[in-house]
């Protein structure tokens, strides 16, 4: 930089300026399209602010006031709702191109988080190039939780209705209708199968005629259980002729008990006695043994199984008076139990049956105030107190 004396023409003063030598660049082309880009863009915003103005005047004063003069306020009124109308018709194009400049800006980013390894180490999702995420997994359709299946159960020696139903926790009077059987003296045959219901209801098989509404009203049901339970509404195919239904909740005819007694004679042989008796049911003592009460009475909730108290023979089932539905298993060395006030009995006459082995179930039969067991003792015909032997 050097100093140099100028004459001022106009004030004839003497003034002093600098000059300075500039730098000579070499031209670049990056720097050269980064400036034209940046000069297009520059001119791109002017022109658009310069439109959207132009655009803001014309739709927001001209034409409003152009429909207002020619119209008046009912054209102003539809040349708004017009207005608005295309603008709610522009929103999803305007959505589609947004996501799609979104996705396409991201491709890599939604990779490298899709590509984190789960805590369990297996992989959710995958993503493809354009950000689109796709399961890994085949579906898999999963039975609700409270919808059971349908068992067909093999019947084995030993077996009855009272035994069946209480091992999978059903109404025996259920499993009697599900497998036609009124009379619960029927005869059972070892390789026989029945079908066990899902749960308290009915099985029923569809018949010419049925409809959803006739068999809801024979079984006293809300035709929507029939539909929910069995998918009708997605699947009306299986409410067809010869098709299974559930109806859940389903008031089923009551099957005919067995109340005459059966009794056999006393075995000559007899299971070895295995220790001091076992209480026949988890219970309250509501009475004890004493000379004018021949038993313990045990209290517990209605249903509840009944055990016998050492291994045995069941010599004694049915209907006597007073003590309503009983079973008795005779035990070696003279012992007799008996079990009265059952709701149900689970063994028949000449059945042999083991210490702990469920043989009834808590009832009200006979004379009672409650549900409870009369558990009853004998040896050699004479009443003793159970809890002593």
């Amino acid at each position: 930089m050097f100093w140099r004396v100028r004459e001022d023409q106009r004030e004839g003063t003497d003034s002093l300026t600098a000059n300075s030598r500039l730098a000579q660049a070499t031209p670049s082309a990056r720097l050269m399209t980064a400036r034209a880009l940046r000069q297009i863009g520059e001119e791109f915003r002017a022109e658009a602010h310069g439109l959207g103005a132009a655009g803001a005047v014309l739709f927001g004063e001209r034409i409003p006031s152009l429909a207002l003069e020619l119209y008046g306020p009912r054209g102003l009124r539809l040349l708004l709702n017009i207005a608005t109308a295309l603008l709610v018709l522009a929103l999803p194009f305007t959505a589609a191109a947004q996501s799609q400049m979104t996705t396409q800006d991201a491709p890599v980013a939604l990779a490298q988080i899709a590509s984190y390894p789960a805590e369990d180490s297996t992989a959710r999702a995958v993503t493809t190039a354009r950000g689109l995420v796709a399961g890994s997994r085949s579906p898999v359709t999963v039975a609700s939780d409270d919808v059971r299946p349908v068992v067909q159960y093999t019947i084995t020696g030993g077996d009855n209705l009272g035994s069946i139903a209480k091992q999978f926790a059903v109404d025996l009077d259920d499993l009697a209708f599900a497998n036609g059987i009124d009379d619960e003296s029927i005869m059972l045959h070892p390789g026989d199968q029945l079908l066990i219901p899902p749960g308290q209801g009915a099985l029923y098989f569809v018949k010419d005629g049925d409809t959803v509404t006739s068999v809801a009203s024979r079984f006293k049901v809300d035709p929507s259980a029939i539909m929910t339970y069995n998918r009708l509404y997605f699947e009306p195919e299986h409410f067809a002729i010869g098709q299974l239904v559930f109806v859940p909740g389903a008031e089923v005819p009551a099957m005919k008990r067995i109340t005459a007694p059966r009794s056999i004679p006393i075995p000559g042989q007899l299971p070895e006695r295995t220790g001091q008796l076992a209480w026949p049911v988890r219970g309250v003592i509501t009475q004890l043994f004493w000379w004018g009460h021949t038993g313990v009475d045990i209290a517990a909730p209605y249903g509840t199984g009944i055990a016998a108290s050492d291994d045995g023979v069941v010599v004694a089932t049915g209907w006597v008076a007073v003590g309503g539905l009983r079973v008795c298993v005779q035990h070696s060395g003279g012992l007799q139990t008996c079990y009265y006030h059952t709701s149900s009995v689970y063994v028949t006459p000449g059945q042999t049956v083991s210490r702990g082995q469920l043989i009834a179930a808590i009832g009200m039969t006979g004379v009672t105030t409650g549900p409870h067991v009369h558990w009853e003792a004998k040896l050699n015909g004479a009443a003793v107190n159970p809890l002593a032997y």
